[in-house]
């Protein structure tokens, strides 16, 4: 007799078939783009069109190597440092700023919440100008630090590790450590950022790919000859003419930063799951 609890967990042939169809789908595109990349511009347009990757990557990516208006290299470079700096510095902020939300109490601690989480209803877009004419005024137009202070705290990073501190990290465990004689940052860097990891791995991850991607505001503050990688790729296409196979030979190239980056940090987020299940 198979009990309500394991029908609710009996996985069917029809949920395999979603997940399978699912995942194919997910997949396709950046197969597609790997196919295209390693193929000549002739044969892309041939009828019908190619499936299977071909053998024409290194000349594809030679050519964007050699391609002087993408600046291709110093793109890849600029993204890797401004995406990691500002990757750590949300996370260190959002989780110092979550837990004095969810376990301190301090006069204004509710209004202060409030206020971040208004300026997560205003589009980003609407503060461009006025953030345009303060990079011009400090002097930062074309620099690195145009694209990485502006970004450095964000308002969803706050809230979602306040939620999940909330919940996760218990007072009784907060007052252990005051009794033990640890003082405010000790219980954060010894009790609390271990208890967010998970919490912290979704954020790294949500936070890398957001700045990684990041075209509008790069464009607007940074030069053609001190792109970010979205930049780059953006001057590989031209007004009359796009060579494709050399388009998708930097994007395929492009990419493996962001796969990486999901492989290391989606290895912590199980982990500190399956942690957090055992001590439960």
């Amino acid at each position: 007799m198979i009990s309500a609890s394991q029908r609710l967990w009996r996985t069917s042939p029809l949920t395999y078939t979603a997940l399978v169809l699912a995942a194919l789908l997910s997949i396709y595109p950046f197969y597609y783009m790997v196919v295209i990349g390693t193929r000549s511009l002739d044969s892309i347009n041939d009828v019908p069109p190619p499936v299977a990757p071909g053998g024409a990557f290194t000349d594809n990516f030679s050519r964007v190597l050699d391609n002087d208006a993408a600046n291709f290299l110093t793109g890849m470079m600029n993204s890797i440092i401004v995406s990691s700096v500002v990757t750590a510095s949300v996370v260190l902020t959002g989780s110092l700023a979550g837990f004095a939300f969810a376990k301190l109490r301090f006069r204004g601690r509710n209004i202060l919440l409030l206020s971040i989480i208004v300026t997560m209803m205003i589009p980003t877009q609407l503060g461009l100008i006025p953030l345009w004419g303060m990079m011009q005024t400090l002097g930062w137009y074309d620099t690195l630090y145009a694209v990485t202070v502006p970004f450095l705290v964000s308002a969803f990073g706050v809230f979602m590790m306040r939620q999940y501190a909330s919940q996760a990290i218990s007072d009784e465990l907060i007052e252990a450590g005051r009794v033990d004689g640890a003082s405010t940052l000790r219980i954060y860097w010894n009790i609390v950022l271990p208890a967010l990891r998970p919490a912290a791995g979704v954020l790294a991850l949500l936070t890398f790919m957001e700045s990684w991607n990041s075209f509008l505001w790069p464009y607007a503050v940074l030069t053609p000859e001190n792109p970010t990688l979205q930049v780059s790729l953006s001057f590989l296409s031209y007004a009359y003419y796009t060579d494709y196979s050399q388009v998708f030979a930097a994007t395929a190239v492009g990419t493996l930063p962001l796969v990486l980056v999901f492989l290391l940090f989606g290895r912590q987020i199980i982990g500190g799951i399956m942690e957090g299940a055992v001590k439960s």
